[in-house]
């Protein structure tokens, strides 16, 4: 599809109440994970929905 930027959703850490601490760790590990064994230079953008899940993805990409 020869993409240059992706938006990742923080999927079910709304109303369905997944732990959004690990959720961010999982994202975040997982997409470092991809973009290093391809190779990719792909901009991957995280979508949150409050200023706190902005924090916790901020600490998450820091400790990673």
């Amino acid at each position: 599809m020869n993409l240059k930027s992706l938006v990742f959703c923080s999927i079910s850490t709304g109303v369905y109440g997944y732990p959004i601490k690990e959720a961010s760790q999982v994202a975040v590990r997982t997409v470092r994970k991809y973009l290093k064994e391809e190779k990719s230079d792909l901009k991957v953008i995280f979508d949150l929905f409050s200023e706190k899940d902005y924090q916790i993805y901020e600490n998450a990409l820091s400790e990673n």
